[in-house]
């Protein structure tokens, strides 16, 4: 019996192209500024190192701060997943929501479903590339307020990569509960292969296709119907 939803925020519970189209572009016009401001920051100091050591174990190049961010910039563009470009947008994006200069999109059966698993019993996670102080904050400024009570547990990419059977084994762990009582819902096949490997249960989202698409797994239009009758299997 699954007694815990593990969720996918991009193209599963929030348009991918809030996160490419209104995120990532406000990040990449205040990183630059918000870094050179903030030099002295112990935060800023550790994040720039992350860059330099991860750059020199690449590039074999040493590197200076504005050549350290000229990587975050690029970083951006790539979608890249490294731990201090997400550390440093989720510190820009908390600014960005708490000015109100854009509030977090969600798809409209996401809280109805949150709702439902809630009254029966089920606790709800988060497992994201993004920060989860950015997870926090996509949650907190939403159109239906703050959604954060609904969830028990946020994990990012320091536990591991998505695509990494070991990181779902830790996340098990860390919930202490049996894999086979846990269904992770994403919209990238690949990520649920390896949560799968792992005894998970897996949903597959395809929210924007016109036509159900062929997996081996259980695929969902969207949420209303998770956990009573999937569309395929």
């Amino acid at each position: 019996m699954i007694r815990f939803i593990l969720l996918d925020i991009e193209g599963t519970t929030t348009d991918v192209r809030f996160v490419h189209q209104v995120l990532f572009p406000y990040a990449r016009q205040h990183l630059e500024a918000y870094v050179l401001n903030h030099l002295d920051s112990p935060f800023v100091q550790e994040n720039l190192k992350r860059v330099k050591e991860t750059v020199l174990s690449e590039d074999r190049r040493q590197i200076d701060n504005n050549e350290a961010i000229a990587y975050l910039l690029k970083w951006i563009d790539t979608d890249r997943k490294h731990t201090a470009l997400k550390a440093l947008q989720g510190e820009l994006w908390r600014t960005g929501y708490e000015q109100g200069e854009y509030q977090s999109h969600l798809y409209p059966d996401v809280i109805e479903a949150l709702k439902r698993w809630q009254q029966a019993g089920i606790e709800v996670g988060i497992y994201s590339s993004g920060s989860v102080q950015a997870q926090k904050l996509l949650f907190q400024y939403t159109p239906y307020g703050n959604l954060n009570p609904f969830f028990s547990h946020y994990f990012d990419t320091r536990i591991g990569a998505k695509q990494d059977p070991k990181a779902y084994a830790t996340i098990a762990e860390q919930l202490n509960r049996p894999a086979n009582e846990i269904l992770f819902l994403s919209d990238i096949e690949a990520e649920l292969a390896a949560a799968h490997s792992m005894g998970f249960s897996v949903g597959l989202l395809a929210r924007e296709a016109s036509t159900l698409p062929d997996s081996r797994f259980p695929v969902y239009l969207d949420f209303s119907s998770i956990l009573q009758t999937p569309s395929k299997v």
